[in-house]
């Protein structure tokens, strides 16, 4: 075995799987949470690192993906960024034996970047979330089959980055505007571009296996150290992955800060170093261009690194594979948020309505013409509390408004003031007694939200925490 810990292929007895691929999916960890911070940042001074941008590799994803995606209700950014395994170039010293194995990506975080660039948030999909998969089609012009059920990680394998880009769209109904694809060879030099990372260590660690050894307490890490702390399992935690993970969201957390608040984004050598050890292992789809890039990190400026934010996917154990992982009840609503974010209104109507949403029986009719907006804005609706009691259609028209049966008038006034420019809820007589119809119109939007972005989740974790505190 060789002893540097750069070299992956170590065996780690507590994986079910092959354990090499476990050390894989730490690299693109740390790559794509550095990407989401070039996005946010330091690509506002391009202009002097054009010659390193010509590193990019590009992918048509318009064109993989076809035409049926989701419809934008915002204008948030979406990036899926993803981390590969790939063996080509000089990746192939890492894990001699795989060099001919197929690509993988065991790293899958959406990037969401609210409207006005007030916040982000990075969500992570876990490898062994088991998912529908859709149909691909491959750069060669092939299609994959579609699968009712399928683990999440094999979309890359089976059909690039831009599968993963359909699936993750399917699964939960966000259009994904971008995908940035990054390997692990830079890994080293980016640790070591932003002057390394802080980290806290619970206990003395001295780990055969990762090579990492680290006495207790605070510590800024680089280079084959950093790695080794992200690859550690049995030293560090207890032993599971997904402690292991929330290790590694907290590793990225620390790095975008530093990035973002260390003077890396306003030292020219340090930049360089950093955008050079990224862009060398980069690959975005085609629209992902120069000027796409600054127009996203301008519209970043002024966000902090306490507005960056990490979580996992609502998920859990399998009931059908205690080794793999499904979506809970609580997924729908939180991708419905995400679909939803914006910024709050200036001001609210002055008559606000007493009757909590819980207490508001709800059906949504879809008017618009676009299908599936019912369904899409009726979870919008349970994600703040309302009771949806049916989702069908109406007859189209442009204007989206509240209308009520018999007894629900303050009801009907609860739901309206979330609806923007709605006309004041008429009576109908064809409503239903105690129940609330909204009619989803042509020109509809997003509802308002009580709370600016998306609301706190569990076990997220802020860029900006105290690598000694737990979240």
């Amino acid at each position: 075995m060789n002893s540097n810990p750069m070299y992956m292929e170590y065996v780690d007895d507590a994986d079910p799987q092959p354990a090499r691929r476990r050390g894989w999916r730490v690299l693109g960890w740390v790559c794509v949470g550095l990407s989401a911070v070039m996005v946010a940042g330091s690509l506002t001074a391009y202009g002097v690192y054009r010659n390193a941008m010509g590193n990019i590799a590009h992918e048509d994803t318009d064109a993989l993906v076809g035409p049926n995606r989701p419809k934008k209700l915002n204008s948030a950014m979406n990036i899926l960024l993803l981390g590969s395994d790939t063996r080509e170039g000089a990746n192939s010293e890492y894990g001699r034996s795989m060099k001919n194995d197929p690509p993988r990506s065991d790293t899958m975080i959406l990037l969401h970047l609210s409207p006005g660039g007030g916040q982000a948030m990075g969500i992570s999909f876990p490898r062994d979330l088991m998912v529908p998969m859709p149909s691909c089609t491959t750069k060669g012009g092939g299609k994959t089959p579609a699968q009712s059920r399928a683990q999440i990680n094999g979309a890359f394998t089976a059909g690039g980055a831009s599968c993963v880009v359909k699936t993750i769209e399917h699964l939960s109904d966000i259009k994904i505007d971008h995908f940035m694809q990054v390997d692990f060879n830079g890994f080293k030099a980016i640790t070591s571009a932003v002057g390394g990372v802080p980290v806290c260590l619970p206990k003395d660690v001295n780990d055969r296996q990762s090579k990492l050894r680290l006495s207790r307490g605070r510590h800024t890490i680089k280079g084959a150290t950093a790695l080794a702390y992200v690859r550690n399992r049995h030293g560090l935690g207890d032993g599971s992955d997904t402690d292991r993970i929330k290790r590694q969201q907290k590793f990225m957390g620390a790095l975008a800060n530093k990035a973002m608040s260390a003077g890396v984004l306003s030292n020219p050598g340090k930049l360089l170093g950093l955008v050079n050890a990224t862009t060398k292992s980069l690959t975005t789809d085609n629209d992902l261009t120069p000027p796409v890039m600054m127009k996203i990190a301008s519209g970043m400026q002024g966000m902090t690194s306490g507005k960056l934010r990490f979580v996992t996917v609502p998920s859990a154990p399998d009931p059908q594979d205690p080794n793999r992982v499904a979506l809970t009840s609580a997924a729908q609503p939180f991708f419905a948020a995400i679909r939803g974010d914006k910024t709050v209104p200036t001001e609210e109507k002055p008559s606000a309505a007493k009757i909590p949403p819980s207490q508001v029986r709800v059906r949504v009719l879809n008017a618009s013409g676009i299908v599936g907006q019912a369904r899409r804005v009726a979870e919008d609706l349970e994600s703040q509390g309302f009771q949806v009691v049916k989702v069908g259609n109406a007859a189209t028209t442009k204007t989206s408004r509240v209308t009520y049966g018999a007894g629900a008038d303050q009801q009907a006034q609860t739901l309206n003031r979330l609806i923007p420019n709605a006309p004041q809820p008429a009576a109908s007589t064809s409503g239903s007694p105690g129940v609330v119809d909204l009619i989803v119109g042509s020109s509809w939007t997003n509802l308002k939200s009580a709370k600016s972005g998306i609301p706190k989740q569990q076990g997220e974790i802020r860029a900006d925490a105290d690598p000694c505190k737990e979240p």
